[in-house]
């Protein structure tokens, strides 16, 4: 096993099996921190879009900066071409938040669309077991 030399997800061969599927969106890339996160979407079937794997998270407690991760190779893909949305999907966490951060400003001209995954209240949730960041989320992400 190794990284696959497009989405830094786990592969057998150069490129990982969904990088080489030719059903898959490649204009839609699901940034995820760990080939793990990867996996859980995969299990879902949440998308047929391809994604990028940062291998980490920005944390500087840890000492892991942003040059850390592959950030880099991530606007080679989009600068390439045909890409038309980036889904941020790091976790929901201060780490996850400062990289989301990060990339939607690193991807700010890009001239692609940059979204983040929703957050707040999980379905068949009750209003009062939900934490403050909770409802925080939900509140301000209503529609």
């Amino acid at each position: 096993m190794r990284p696959c030399s497009r989405c830094f997800n786990l592969a057998e061969e150069e490129l990982c099996d969904i990088c080489r599927d030719p059903r898959r969106d490649a204009g839609l890339i699901v940034v995820v921190e760990q080939p793990k996160d990867l996996l859980a979407f995969e299990a879902g079937g949440l998308t047929t879009g391809v994604y990028h794997v940062l291998m980490g998270r920005v944390s500087a407690l840890d000492g892991v900066e942003p040059r850390h991760l592959t950030i880099d190779a991530l606007q080679k893909r989009i600068a390439d071409g045909g890409v038309r949305e980036v889904v941020l999907a790091t976790n929901p966490t201060l780490e996850g938040d400062a990289t989301a951060l990060y990339l939607m400003e690193a991807l700010a001209d890009s001239g692609v669309t940059v979204t983040r995954l929703a957050r707040g209240l999980p379905p068949g949730g009750q209003i009062e077991h939900a934490n403050r960041s909770m409802l925080e989320a939900a509140f301000q992400g209503r529609q």
